[in-house]
């Protein structure tokens, strides 16, 4: 009987273990876009490495993965946070290839400043436990 159990309690455990909740981006045999672009991106800041993060953001944001089939948490906070910051308008608006304009409609610096706003927002709804963290920041916004 207990080797049953132990068996069944096994079962349970390896089943659990192969599915991911949350897609990063990318494929799941390797490091995930996510973690490949956001080193680079604090790592050796450029303009290319910022362009490349938005978009990725926006990739992970429009097209959840996981069972959860939501963004990750935090991640929505991050990229609303990213375009909020100032200067991130400007240099995605001057280096951005022509496929990566495409995402954004209209005048970059507005469209960048509602996106953010959005995705705190969202992160709010999504993971009501960052409202305290995130609350404080949208009323100095």
């Amino acid at each position: 009987m207990k080797r049953l159990l132990l068996i069944v309690v096994a079962a349970l455990f390896l089943q659990s273990c192969s599915t991911t909740l949350y897609n990063w981006g990318g494929n799941s045999e390797a490091t995930s876009d996510y973690e490949n672009l956001s080193y680079r991106f604090y790592d050796k800041q450029s303009p290319e490495s910022i362009c490349a993060l938005v978009c990725m953001y926006e990739k992970v944001i429009n097209q959840p993965g996981g069972t959860r089939m939501v963004p990750p948490p935090g991640l929505c906070a991050e990229y609303g946070y990213l375009l909020l910051m100032p200067g991130t308008a400007e240099t995605f608006d001057k280096h951005a290839t022509n496929r990566q304009r495409r995402m954004f409609s209209g005048d970059v610096a507005t469209s960048f400043r509602e996106r953010g706003m959005e995705m705190l927002k969202k992160e709010m709804a999504l993971y009501p436990e960052s409202q305290k963290f995130i609350a404080p920041l949208l009323k100095r916004l």
